[in-house]
């Protein structure tokens, strides 16, 4: 099981980072290519290695056969090695680009408030938040928690229900080789 986790957390985590960095460095910022919706269809996309990961290991090593339990390790995993590499990964990024990640993204969100006709108290409320938010971003032992649980869930999710899924092994079996 180690090996097929290794395989494919890194497989995914790779994707999962490198597709969000290409998808922020080639956009304008304001683009499809660098909003969340993005970031989470690719995460998804690449999560989905998990499923895969589950299915080679209860097929190749199994004989085919493999309990809940085990397929939700083997999930967990997976997601555990992707989430850890899509945190470094993006550490590393914004250390290169001095965090400026977080400037754009509170100016930006600040900017959507306005526009969408916040006024007084409330966009002060609001600008405080993020604010907050921009401050908490610069301390490390916030920022890549915060990173980990932006990808970890969605694998978690993936875990689930591939394990759920693939316990049953008349699900998408084992072709036989004849």
């Amino acid at each position: 099981m180690q090996k097929i986790a290794i395989t494919y957390g890194i497989l995914s985590g790779t994707i999962t980072i490198l597709t969000l960095i290409l998808g922020l460095v080639v956009s304008d910022g304001g683009s499809f290519l660098s909003s969340e919706t993005f970031g989470y269809l690719t995460m998804l996309v690449a999560l989905s290695m998990i499923f895969i990961g589950i299915k080679r290991y209860r097929d190749q090593e199994l004989g085919g056969v493999i309990r809940f339990l085990p397929a939700l390790a083997t999930g967990l995993a997976i997601a555990v090695i992707a989430g850890v590499i899509y945190t470094v990964v993006w550490e590393l990024y914004s250390m290169s680009t001095n965090y400026a990640f977080i400037d754009s993204y509170v100016n930006s969100a600040i900017e959507a408030k306005r526009a969408a006709g916040l006024t007084g108290e409330r966009l002060a409320l609001e600008i405080a938040a993020l604010e907050e938010m921009r401050a908490n971003y610069g301390k490390f032992y916030i920022r890549m928690p915060m990173t980990f649980l932006e990808i970890f869930p969605v694998g978690l999710i993936i875990a689930l229900i591939s394990a759920a899924l693939l316990r049953n092994p008349k699900f998408l079996p084992a072709r036989q080789i004849s």
